[in-house]
């Protein structure tokens, strides 16, 4: 990270990684130093309670944004300090709520005044002002860079994210044991039946009910219903450009009285 912002010819984002809220407390400790370490400025954390994370992550002067699918979840980690709240609400991808946008974020904004970001179902500029209007600071695009040509992905996994539509989507929790849009065409291609999917072992993320060809965000892939605004599989870069132009023009459109 420092060799990075040593070399990077303009203003970089802070340094964000995972680390889920239901990691071992004897190991949370070395997960955070070895972040401290490298420069990590956010701590992102999903499932679980975030307290103990957010009292060591403080302690090594790093913030903590914790993944909410709910209000409820919402209060939880307020009550625990966290710096950030990631709002995933209806038509997200990998981890997704049921709750629209436009109460979710209203609601959170109206009991929180940390760091709010919008997630799901985001692929436009327009979708990034909307979420500004909401009262989100920040906007999640995820399955929108998935099909990027730097994107690591498999190609056929981009090629599916082009083809597809939310039409083509399944919202269950019986592939990973947390509720999350598949995309159905993968799950065919693993073998499996879409309407009939086996019942998960036990709580929490997991799939070991399901058969060795199928492996969440590995052979099985998961997309948001922003892939309806998905036609291409641009560089980075122009998308980051297309995104600002939309985002300007969306910025500019009148409110009606």
């Amino acid at each position: 990270m420092r060799e990075h912002a040593a070399q990077a010819p303009g203003p970089i984002g802070p340094l964000a990684v995972n680390l889920s809220a239901k990691t071992p407390e004897n190991e949370i400790g070395k997960h955070l130093d070895l972040c401290a370490e490298q420069g990590v400025d956010i701590v992102i954390t999903v499932g679980g309670h975030p307290k103990l994370i957010v009292q060591q992550a403080h302690d090594r002067g790093m913030k903590v944004f914790h993944d909410i699918t709910s209000i409820p979840f919402a209060e939880r980690a307020i009550a625990a300090g966290v710096d950030g709240l990631i709002c995933i609400g209806a038509g997200g991808g990998g981890h997704s709520g049921t709750i629209s946008h436009l109460a979710l974020i209203r609601k959170v904004r109206s009991i929180f005044d940390g760091a709010i970001v919008m997630a799901g179902a985001i692929s436009d500029g327009a979708s990034i002002r909307a979420a500004e209007v909401l009262g989100a600071d920040l906007a999640y695009l995820g399955t929108r860079f998935i099909a990027t040509r730097e994107s690591l992905a498999p190609d056929d996994y981009k090629r599916m994210l082009v083809a597809q539509t939310s039409a083509g989507l399944i919202y269950t929790g019986k592939v990973a044991g947390v509720a999350a849009n598949w995309l159905v065409e993968s799950l065919r291609a693993a073998g499996l039946d879409p309407n009939v999917l086996p019942e998960p072992k036990g709580k929490g993320m997991r799939h070991d009910h399901l058969p060795e060809s199928a492996k969440p965000w590995k052979t099985l892939w998961s997309a948001g219903q922003g892939i309806d605004l998905i036609d291409d599989i641009p560089a980075v870069a122009d998308l980051v450009a297309r995104l600002k132009r939309e985002y300007a023009q969306a910025c500019k459109i009148p409110a009606i009285v």
